[in-house]
């Protein structure tokens, strides 16, 4: 059918035509083998379960380090625990001010607040999602202690240029790489192009372990801070790790002597196992995620008024997540953003899709940031500081806005790209095509109903 025609309404799914994509085509995320099982039962019969120094968490940030390129890496017991340790790690407290992008994820700004920080948000890049270079800049203050870049949806963010920012004005960056393992910036994987860096092992990341994260550093000093942090800050060294006894696992000679603030954030023995068989293939999922990705990006951009995700020179994406963008004036229909959105999302899960928003609004707009109440532990604003109430005005964000009103993601949480056998990202391409083409018949469908 030529591009532009509009097909008679039988020929979506959503007027009562057959689906592109059958039930049960979705493969369901992570894929659990073989490998998994034995790596959990490893566990099982060592009969070792947890402890700073534990066999298969030492084993997982030895090798995941060295996939990042890192020189060091702190098991935790989830992503946020990650950005928690690392930001402690590199000095970030009470009073300080932390930049973090208006779009991500509420782990990102919540982090910042359990170290006793401000988050302070700024603009995004509308293609990328990630924090845009000169609205963090512009929202430096005399308070600003580091900015935290988001690498979201997988793509790598404007690395070289937030490095300069934070040198430019004496500031540490702590990266939220929580979605991007293995995404690059400038040829050095994400996460450890900072001061520090944070990785998720949740349940629908590339990497999956149920729960968990990795911090990740260069320097010895931060690495030794996030390890005390995550110990109860307890004076406990990286090289202790050579008086490990596997016969008594669970006994030590350290005094237990909290030095500084801490808590028990550390991983354990299964969620490590598991992760270092997930890990030994995510580098071969990641390129065959990346190459359905293109394909599938090649095939979308065909269709006027639709943007797919692509990832800028010098930097790379593993897709985490496929945002799609829709322009409602170069597809030549008379709709909002969200309307067309909300619309081409239900015809696309009538054809069998996984179509979700994953956000709908800005982080500033969350109820936590605009009550900003301190009897449940949010940070009073700092003298010399951001004003928060002009800081957390939703309406400060238009590229944020713009681009959850005018966007939707392809794939689900429980169902992701990564996941996907090759034919069925192709009849995602199908489907979309369809819906596309049959976007006028929608609009007039969706006009008589209102």
């Amino acid at each position: 059918m030529a591009a532009g025609k509009n097909p008679p309404r039988a020929d979506l799914a959503l007027f009562g035509a057959t689906p592109v994509l059958p039930s049960g085509a979705h493969q369901v995320w992570p894929v659990v083998t073989d490998e998994e099982r034995r790596a959990v039962a490893r566990v099982l019969d060592r009969g070792i379960l947890s402890g700073p120094f534990a066999p298969e968490s030492r084993a997982l940030e030895e090798e995941f380090a060295r996939f990042v390129g890192a020189k060091h890496a702190v098991l935790t017991h989830c992503g946020t625990s990650a950005l928690v340790v690392a930001l402690a790690a590199a000095g970030v407290g009470a009073g300080d001010e932390v930049i973090v992008p208006s779009y991500s994820f509420v782990a990102t700004p919540l982090a910042v607040t359990q170290v006793g920080a401000i988050p302070v948000f700024a603009d995004v890049d509308i293609a990328t999602g990630c924090l845009d270079p000169e609205a963090a800049r512009t929202a430096v203050t005399a308070r600003t202690r580091a900015i935290m870049p988001v690498h979201m949806h997988g793509c790598a963010a404007d690395m070289t240029s937030l490095v300069e920012v934070a040198r430019a004005r004496g500031l540490v960056v702590v990266e939220d790489a929580a979605q991007a393992h293995g995404a690059e910036c400038a040829g050095r994987c994400v996460g450890a192009i900072g001061a520090a860096g944070g990785f998720s092992l949740q349940s629908s990341k590339n990497l999956s372990a149920g729960e968990g994260g990795i911090m990740v550093t260069n320097e010895q000093a931060l690495a030794e801070a996030a390890n005390a942090v995550r110990n109860f800050g307890q004076e406990l060294s990286l090289a202790d790790a050579t008086e490990f006894n596997p016969k008594r696992p669970l006994d030590g000679s350290r005094a237990l002597d909290s030095r500084r603030v801490g808590s028990m954030y550390r991983g354990n023995e299964m969620m490590a196992a598991f992760a270092r068989a997930q890990l030994a293939r995510l580098r071969e999922r990641t390129e065959r995620c990346q190459r359905n990705a293109e394909r599938l990006s090649r095939a979308l951009v065909e269709l006027p008024g639709v943007t797919p995700p692509h990832a800028p020179p010098g930097r790379s994406s593993v897709y985490h997540k496929y945002r799609v963008h829709l322009d409602p004036a170069r597809a030549g229909v008379d709709l909002s953003p969200r309307r067309l959105r909300d619309l081409v999302m239900q015809a696309l899960r009538a054809e069998g899709l996984e179509v979700v928003l994953w956000q709908s609004v800005s982080l500033p707009a969350q109820t936590v940031f605009q009550r900003r109440d301190p009897s449940d532990g949010f940070p009073g604003s700092a003298e010399g500081g951001t004003d928060l109430s002009a800081n957390y005005d939703p309406a400060r964000y238009p590229r944020t806005n713009a681009l959850l009103d005018g966007s939707l993601v392809l794939f689900s949480q429980s169902c992701p790209l990564i996941a996907q056998p090759d034919e069925v990202v192709d009849r995602y391409a199908q489907a979309f095509a369809r819906v596309w083409q049959g976007r006028t018949a929608l609009a007039e469908w969706a006009a008589r109903r209102s």
